[in-house]
């Protein structure tokens, strides 16, 4: 769906060049669009690949162990569906770390994996269970500790505090996960009273 919007965007965008006159400037701005991605993909990939870098130390040397183990109590009552030794617990805990080190391209496998996981203990039904909704909404509005994308971005474009978002960034966070698993509970609970 994604696609088709950003080919309806581009489309409109010639036309309207074209019947305005600005095609050398439309030309010129995705020249120049062309250009800055790459830049920025590149100052991107060296911020990636440093914190990918320190998660795969983190757990080389059980930090990331030690990690799950202080989080394991509030993803098992966040998810009281899912079973003690499930790999769905595994792969949500991995994707909640990677999230609050603002690592989201290695969150997504994990949350890919972690759905998948939960799609088998639903009985590959289509519909989303309660534990599937939970994630999403935990994974949308997720903790972020350190934002790795948010600082490069800030970096690249020669910010002169590039890590002073770091503290807005944890309070606004904490408030948007507060807020997810609030407004889910309230939505599951809602709908177990109108099944009675």
């Amino acid at each position: 769906m994604v696609n088709y919007i950003w080919v309806f965007i581009t489309i409109v965008g010639i036309i309207f060049g074209l019947i305005n006159g600005t095609m050398e400037a439309v030309t010129k701005a995705v020249f120049d669009g062309s250009k800055e991605a790459v830049t920025l993909c590149i100052g991107l990939i060296s911020v990636l690949v440093f914190w990918l870098g320190m998660m795969r130390i983190a757990e080389e040397s059980g930090l990331l162990e030690k990690l799950s183990k202080l989080f394991r109590p509030l993803v098992k009552i966040l998810f009281p569906d899912v079973p003690h030794k499930h790999p769905a617990l595994g792969y949500i805990l991995s994707n909640m770390i990677s999230n609050m080190f603002g690592l989201g391209n290695a969150a997504t496998p994990l949350g890919i994996k972690a759905m998948e996981e939960l799609k088998k203990l639903n009985g590959g039904k289509n519909e989303a269970s309660r534990s599937m909704v939970t994630f999403l909404a935990i994974n949308t509005a997720s903790i972020t500790i350190i934002p790795t994308t948010v600082i490069a971005i800030r970096m690249n474009y020669h910010s002169a505090s590039p890590t002073e978002i770091v503290v807005p960034t944890i309070i606004a966070t904490i408030l948007s996960a507060i807020g997810a698993v609030l407004i889910d509970r309230y939505f599951y609970y809602r709908r177990s009273r109108k099944g009675r």
